[in-house]
């Protein structure tokens, strides 16, 4: 996976660390080709072992969203909420984007039911909006279609499929004491082959200072 350098993209993360009274929020959207580079090629060779086809499909789990602000389980094509599926090909995309953004972390052993593919665009816009208006109130209000304008040039939303990785907390490598909430969402155009990640979480900030989490995200954004 091959980060997209974007300077709207930069600005946009800088303003997306974000420190409040009660809390401080710490995000990033990346861009990232999914053509696959050397050692790209050997990952996947390796995921895909002992003669697996890259186009079997395996379950995802049910997305968060959905029962997060319906109360119920939704389901498109499928005949039941754990039918959403993702070939191996697709989830090893996900799985090299969360290796490339996160490079001191190892995801290859993540299985599918941690991902989930999310219902709409709609479901996903007001997932994020909620979650950062409530914790950022005008700041976010101000950055808000900037943002989703940003991703929409870089990805055309209305061409995507849109997932999310939800590990539970005893597995999730990034959780950590006062954690308020996180999310991770791929928005996935396949016809352009080209994921754009955005990764989000608000701690508190007496954690997070502790935890050297938010000077990590720092670091990470100086070094692209």
């Amino acid at each position: 996976m091959k980060l997209l350098e974007s300077t709207t993209f930069e600005a946009i993360n800088n303003a997306l660390q974000i420190q409040t009274g009660d809390s401080q929020i710490v995000g990033r959207i990346e861009s990232y080709s999914c053509k696959m580079a050397g050692g790209d090629k050997a990952l996947y060779k390796r995921f895909n072992a002992e003669g697996i086809n890259p186009n079997d499909l395996q379950a995802l789990s049910p997305p968060q969203t959905v029962t997060q602000y319906s109360g119920s389980s939704v389901s498109g094509d499928e005949d039941g909420p754990l039918c959403d599926t993702i070939s191996r090909k697709t989830l090893f995309y996900l799985i090299a984007t969360l290796n490339s953004s996160f490079p001191d972390y190892d995801f290859m052993d993540l299985k599918s039911h941690e991902f989930s593919k999310e219902p709409s665009l709609q479901w996903v816009t007001t997932a994020i909006d909620s979650n950062l208006t409530a914790t950022a109130g005008d700041t976010y209000r101000a950055l808000r279609p900037i943002l989703w304008s940003a991703i929409d040039h870089e990805i055309s939303l209305d061409n995507c499929d849109i997932y999310s990785y939800n590990p539970d907390l005893a597995s999730d490598p990034f959780g950590e004491d006062g954690c308020l909430w996180s999310f991770n969402y791929f928005i996935y155009n396949k016809k352009l082959k080209r994921i754009v990640f955005f990764t989000c979480r608000a701690s508190n900030p007496t954690y997070a200072m502790d935890s050297g989490f938010g000077s990590d995200f720092v670091m990470d954004e100086d070094e692209t």
